[in-house]
This record gives structure tokens, C-alpha cells and sequence, in this order.
């Protein structure tokens, strides 16, 4: 049975008078810092010398060193995931770490001292400032990895709601489901989609439709954006009825028909390169030579010609888009 955690589950007290110490002021530090600060909580932040301690600074934040966050008795670690490992941090036995992606937890890439968490937004960085400003919230992933306090999930809790992390309710989720899932949906799904896509790219050229129109319906229109927004807002049924008769008849009549393709095959094999941790070993190793492969790998899929193709078809169609200047 899933557990779920709302705004009422969680109990400010439970971290009251802590100091929380954020690490990290990109993509998700900012955000987590300034909605903890304006929930009230005692906030600092730890970074490198770069431009994120200038712009805590900017920000009216007194930008630490990174081993300082050790003091703290809330650490809330926002670096990327590779980074992780090699931070210098020793929290005390006393101390809770959270962490907003369960991937290090899940593979042994870091196991600090004291208490362990995970509160990880269903949403980008900068939404998490933005849903909070709006009063929204956001859904959250939340799981305690290590009690040895047994106060670690309700300070979880308190920070997950000061973040706006329970407005829209928390699923509790181990780091390993988390990480699980969150890979799985770049490795399984996201390569199985993009065959799909460039299949029915090549079906439509067959049939004589214009590049552009076909890359126009699937992306840029945002007709299909529009459409997953529905299914989340409304949920497939209720979506469903914004579509005409004829193309409910369509959609339904035909599923079915790639039943016989195999593709949980492939899934399970992808599946297991994670939770045997070997994606993770394999990635070690990547990233620790420099990523050359990765390098390659973008050329090949999202180098200049198709950044290209991309930006030609920009400056025709979509907001700003225009005639080109006669001669």
C-alpha cells in the first residue's frame, strides 16, 4: 500500500530553531533556499567560489564553504548527483541529510552519518521557486533512507512542506524506487519513443507530408504538449472528449494493433543494466574519463546540423517566426 503525505502530515515544529544548511545555489538550490527562507526556517547556503556564491549573495544569503554545512542540523545536498560523493561533508550522528534525487542513496555513492532522506520535486529548478511564489506547490517523491534519531521523517516532512513540496501531495517512495523509476523513464521509455517517432517520421515521408509539417505536428505546434497537459489536469477520460468523434473512434479502434512488437523485452534487459547498479558503474567510468563517449554521442544526435534544422524551422513557424527579408 502507497503511502501519501499532505500539508497537514507535516509539523514545522519538527525542525524549528535548526539550522538548514543548503548546498549548492543552481538549478535546485536557489529554489529550495528562498522557499525555506520565506517559510521561516534558518537558512544558509554553502557553494564553490563561482558565480552561484555571487549570486546567493545577490540574493541576501551569506555564502558559506561547503565542509561548513557539516555544522548544520539540516543538510540539504543540491549538487548534481556525480558531484555527490566527493563533497566534504561529515554531518554529525544528530544531523538529517536530504537529498533530492534518490540515485546516490540507491547505489552507494554516499551514505553520510545520522539521519538519511530524500525529497525529491516532480518539477524543474526554477518551477520549484515559481509553483511556491503561486501558491501551487508541487507533487513530491519523499522517502526516509536511515532513522537512527527517529525524528528523520517528520523533519523530512517540515521541509518537505516548507519547500511548497506537500501542497499537491508527496508520494512516499524509497531513494532506489525513486532512482529506479526516474532512469528507467530516460533508458526505457524515452529511446522507445524516440524509434516511434523517427518511424513515423519516415511513414509520413512516404507519403509525401513535408518534413516541416511532420516535425510541426509532433513538437512545435504544441498541440501534443496541450494535450498531455489535459491528461494531468483532467485525466484521460475527461481529455478524451476535447477530441472529435472521428478521432476517438481512431484512437481507440486502432490500439492494439503493435501488440506483437516486443518491447518489454528490450525494457527488462535495459531494466536490469539498472538495478544491478551496472548503468551506474558504466556511468562512474564515463564521466571519470572525461565523458568522451557522451561527447560523441551528442554530435551524432544533437549536433550542429540538426541544431540547424531546429533553429531554420524556428525562425519560419512558432512565436517570432516570420518571412524571410526579400532580396
Amino acid at each position: 500500500m502507497t503511502d501519501f503525505f499532505y500539508e497537514p502530515d507535516a509539523d514545522p515544529a519538527a525542525v524549528a530553531g535548526q539550522q538548514v544548511a543548503v548546498v549548492g545555489y543552481g538549478n535546485q538550490g536557489r529554489p529550495w533556499a528562498l522557499n525555506l527562507r520565506d517559510s521561516g526556517l534558518s537558512v544558509s547556503v554553502h557553494v564553490r567560489a563561482d558565480e552561484t556564491k555571487e549570486q546567493a549573495a545577490a540574493d541576501g544569503f551569506d555564502a558559506a564553504d561547503i565542509a561548513s554545512a557539516s555544522s548544520a542540523e539540516v543538510i540539504c545536498v543540491l549538487v548534481p548527483d556525480d558531484a555527490i560523493p566527493g563533497l566534504a561533508l561529515a554531518p554529525g550522528p544528530e544531523a538529517l541529510t536530504i537529498v533530492a534525487s534518490g540515485y546516490t542513496l540507491a547505489f552507494d555513492r554516499f551514505a553520510p552519518d545520522g539521519d538519511i532522506a530524500m525529497v525529491a520535486p516532480r518539477m524543474l529548478g526554477p518551477e520549484v521557486r515559481r509553483c511556491y511564489e503561486e501558491g501551487l506547490g508541487f507533487i513530491t517523491a519523499v522517502g526516509v533512507h536511515r532513522d537512527t534519531t527517529g525524528s528523520a521523517e517528520a523533519r523530512m516532512l517540515a521541509v518537505a512542506q516548507a519547500i511548497g513540496g506537500l501542497r499537491q501531495g508527496a508520494i512516499a517512495m524509497s531513494p532506489y524506487q525513486e532512482a529506479v523509476l526516474d532512469l528507467a523513464v530516460e533508458q526505457l521509455l524515452s529511446p522507445v519513443l524516440t524509434h516511434v517517432n523517427t518511424n513515423f517520421v519516415l511513414v509520413m515521408l512516404d507519403l509525401g507530408i513535408p518534413l516541416e509539417a511532420i516535425t510541426t505536428e509532433l513538437f512545435y505546434s504544441g498541440e501534443v504538449e496541450r494535450n498531455y497537459r489535459l491528461l494531468r489536469e483532467t485525466g484521460f477520460v475527461a481529455q478524451l472528449d476535447h477530441h472529435s468523434p472521428a478521432s476517438q473512434y481512431g484512437q481507440l479502434s486502432r490500439r492494439g494493433r503493435f501488440d506483437h512488437i516486443d518491447v518489454a523485452t528490450t525494457m527488462r534487459e535495459l531494466a536490469e543494466d539498472i538495478t544491478s547498479g551496472r548503468f551506474a558503474d558504466e556511468w562512474d567510468a564515463e564521466a571519470g574519463a572525461g565523458a568522451p563517449v557522451l561527447a560523441e554521442l551528442r554530435d551524432q544526435h544533437a549536433g550542429e546540423l540538426m541544431k540547424a534544422v531546429e533553429q531554420d524551422l524556428r525562425a519560419k513557424l512558432g512565436p517570432g517566426a516570420g518571412p524571410a527579408p526579400r532580396e
